[in-house]
């Protein structure tokens, strides 16, 4: 069994784990990190033991704990990334770039300057780097995103009038499908199951589960269901209220009379 700290890096990011000494660190505090990138920021999220299988490099670890000294360069870094994106932007309005800049990162230890951006297709941005790096003295990266990473980064109001999922507390972004809509009885209106990136609603995904758990247990419309009310078929159903439109065979009317799913039988 191997020591290790989760740490997170971004307020809505992945947890990476990373081997440590002592029992001087708990859950929120702030520590530095060398990664594969450089020196970086990031707070401990989770603590406990691991298996040996569990791939810990030796190069990448939790160098110590966030100092007051620390905490005024990551201040300092973020006040400068206000700068630099301000200064990107111009510099791509000057050449002409069809693509949006979306955030800057400054890695702590100041060796690497990241910028994110979105376009249609591919950027030749060859001429914007080496003008950044000649600006800004240090290492620069353009990293080019997708619109579920903007709106991520950017955040915003879902149509639900919270704040965005993937922006709050969704980690990873998981693969949502028009099928899930259907199972949900929503309306295919692209406009109605799209979030503000323009991608499919990811909490499609998170409640498909329990839409399937439910609709286990309901019948199809078009079924046969024995009511206490006598024989007749299935119209519809409301998987959240657990209820079933059924067309009675004996009815004079032809109505359709609403049920709970509990009181019917079928096979």
């Amino acid at each position: 069994m191997a020591n290790v700290l989760g740490v997170r890096f971004r307020e809505v990011g992945k947890i990476s784990y990373y081997p440590y000494e002592g029992g001087n660190l708990s859950v929120g505090n702030s520590v530095i990190v060398l990664t594969k990138r450089g020196l970086e920021n990031g707070t401990v999220m989770i603590k406990k033991n691991l298996s040996s299988e569990v791939l810990l490099t030796t190069e990448e670890r939790i160098v110590r704990k966030t100092t007051v000294k620390d905490s005024e360069i990551i201040q300092q870094n973020r006040q400068d990334e206000k700068i630099f994106y301000g200064i990107c932007k111009k510099k791509i309005a000057e050449y002409g770039l069809k693509m949006k800049l979306v955030g800057t990162e400054y890695i702590f230890d100041r060796s690497k300057l990241i910028f994110y951006f979105v376009a249609e297709g591919r950027i030749d941005f060859r001429n914007l780097v080496r003008e950044l790096a000649y600006i800004f003295k240090t290492r620069i990266e353009l990293r080019q995103i997708g619109v579920r990473d903007e709106a991520k980064m950017i955040g915003g109001l879902g149509a639900c009038g919270k704040p965005l999922c993937c922006a709050t507390f969704l980690d990873n972004f998981q693969s949502v499908s028009v099928k899930m809509a259907k199972d949900q009885g929503l309306s295919l209106n692209p406009v109605k199951i799209s979030g503000i990136c323009g991608r499919l609603m990811c909490c499609l995904k998170y409640e498909e589960s329990s839409y399937l758990d439910i609709l286990y247990d309901m019948p199809n419309p078009g079924d046969t269901v024995n009511t206490p009310n006598g024989p007749g078929k299935v119209i519809s159903f409301n998987v959240i209220s657990k209820t079933v439109k059924v067309e009675l065979d004996n009815a004079k009317m032809g109505l359709p009379v609403t049920f709970e799913v509990k009181d019917l039988s079928f096979e």
